[in-house]
């Protein structure tokens, strides 16, 4: 990921569509074999965990869908790519129908119409899937110090990887977003599920807690230790750690 302030002019409509493709592709994948629609992060991008009888995965990679699963042949996979796809043609690779019900959240993005071309942009997915993989490494590196952590989860509702944790003074979600209707550009957060804010008011500079931009963490010489600095801050004011 680039440490630039200056994301394309494209970047938040391509969000919108990497988080439909999430939603209405992925998480409704897996749903469709147990009910349960969390994601993860991989290296390149974000994944199902294994589902079904035949372990399919279904991953979004650069700008490609990937399916893979086992066949009476072995192991197969097939690649889409989605700056020539609809959403309806990677819901159809992915096996998904579109027209059943599905429910993540009401916060979730609606199918909209899936006839109509992605509107994916190269350089601003990459963003995204390299923000979410950056996200991941500070989430590990964090965990250990961290009290009953939940497991890191890609969520599609709200369109982030996080996990939740406890602490002395209640229950703190850290997490990483791409951006949102708050915050275009992509963040780190921490959010109590309260509204205690204890000690250093500067650190709590959001209405749901506190964030801190990619900027920062991308422009650091330890990307990483930083995100993991900026988590640590947080547990610390909050008893956690």
């Amino acid at each position: 990921m680039a440490a630039t302030g200056q994301l394309p002019t494209n970047y938040r409509s391509t969000c919108t569509e990497v988080h439909r493709l999430a939603t209405h592709v992925l998480a409704r994948a897996r749903a469709d074999h147990g009910g349960r629609f969390g994601l993860r992060a991989t290296s390149s991008g974000i994944a199902t965990p294994a589902f079904g009888d035949d372990d399919s995965v279904v991953r979004l990679a650069g700008t490609s869908m990937i399916v893979e699963r086992q066949t009476a042949q072995g192991a197969k996979c097939w690649v889409s790519n989605l700056e020539r796809a609809t959403l309806a043609d990677a819901a159809a690779v992915a096996g998904v129908d579109l027209s059943v019900s599905f429910a993540p959240g009401n916060d979730a993005p609606p199918v909209g119409d899936p006839t109509i071309p992605l509107a994916i942009d190269q350089e601003s997915m990459g963003i995204v899937l390299s923000w979410f993989a950056l996200g991941a490494k500070i989430l590990d590196a964090i965990l250990p110090m961290t009290q009953d952590p939940t497991a890191i989860q890609l969520w599609p509702e709200h369109f982030d990887l996080g996990f939740a944790c406890s602490t002395d003074q209640g229950t703190l979600n850290l997490g990483v977003s791409p951006g949102d209707a708050g915050h275009d550009a992509p963040y780190l957060y921490v959010g109590p599920w309260d509204q205690v804010r204890p000690g250093d008011a500067d650190y709590w500079n959001a209405p749901f807690g506190s964030l801190l931009t990619s900027e920062v963490v991308v422009g650091s010489a330890d990307p990483v230790g930083t995100g993991v600095d900026y988590f640590s801050q947080g547990l610390t004011l909050m008893g956690g750690d």
